[in-house]
């Protein structure tokens, strides 16, 4: 066995190869999912402190499950999960 089919549990080089080239892939999309969650968070603030501001609730669970829906229509029911761990990542402190 090599270093590479090692690193990656693949049983050729070529395998090997395969998996290290995709996962370098994985590691970009991941950090451009990583800046575009900070970027929702950021835009979040600024909806939240407009409702505070002119008097409302930091949240509008109506909006939320809205999101929810989406998430789920789109991603099947784990999108549920990854709505609510965004949600939960956007409010802020509650």
């Amino acid at each position: 066995m090599t270093a590479a089919t090692e690193k990656t549990g693949a049983r050729t080089d070529q395998a090997a190869s395969v998996i290290a080239e995709a996962r370098e892939r994985i590691d970009a999309l991941d950090d451009r999912i990583i800046g575009l969650v900070q970027e929702r968070m950021a835009v979040s603030a600024v909806v939240q402190e407009a409702r505070i501001a002119s008097g409302g609730r930091r949240v509008s669970l109506s909006r939320e499950m809205e999101i929810l829906g989406r998430y789920r229509d789109a991603l099947g029911k784990p999108g549920t999960a990854v709505a609510m761990l965004l949600l939960e990542l956007c409010r802020g402190r509650v």
